[in-house]
């Protein structure tokens, strides 16, 4: 298993009094600060497309895909193909709800707990 949680942001996360939640989620999911605020700001627009989500967060549409391709792959969003009139469709991302997210960070965070502790109880074996 190769735990999420990096050591270093740990450590930074301990030291400060009130960590913001977006570098919780950065380091809980060892994502990018960046792709932690596109969670933020998605979870505020549902249902929306890389453009849109691209001109509200004012980066460039890749790097807003390859966000939202990180988030979906921790289990942070979702992303569903709307069929548009005229032909074609559009994918359209949201956000997993809060309280969903929060029970995957506690779960995230028990997963890499637990093998720390395994590490531990197998040093000098």
């Amino acid at each position: 298993m190769d735990p999420d949680p990096s050591p270093n942001r740990f450590r930074e996360l301990m030291v400060d009094e009130a960590p913001p939640f977006a570098e919780v989620l950065a380091c809980v999911f060892g994502i990018q600060r960046h792709e932690s605020e596109t969670y933020l700001t998605l979870l505020d627009n549902p249902g929306t497309t890389v453009a849109e989500l691209a001109e509200v967060v004012e980066r460039d549409r890749s790097n807003v895909n390859r966000s939202l391709s990180t988030l979906r792959e921790k289990g942070l969003a979702e992303r569903r193909r709307r069929l548009l009139d005229g032909g074609g469709h559009v994918y359209q991302y949201t956000a997993t709800p809060l309280d969903e997210a929060k029970v995957l960070m506690h779960e995230t965070l028990d997963e890499w707990s637990a093998y720390v502790h395994d590490r531990i109880d197998e040093f000098g074996e």
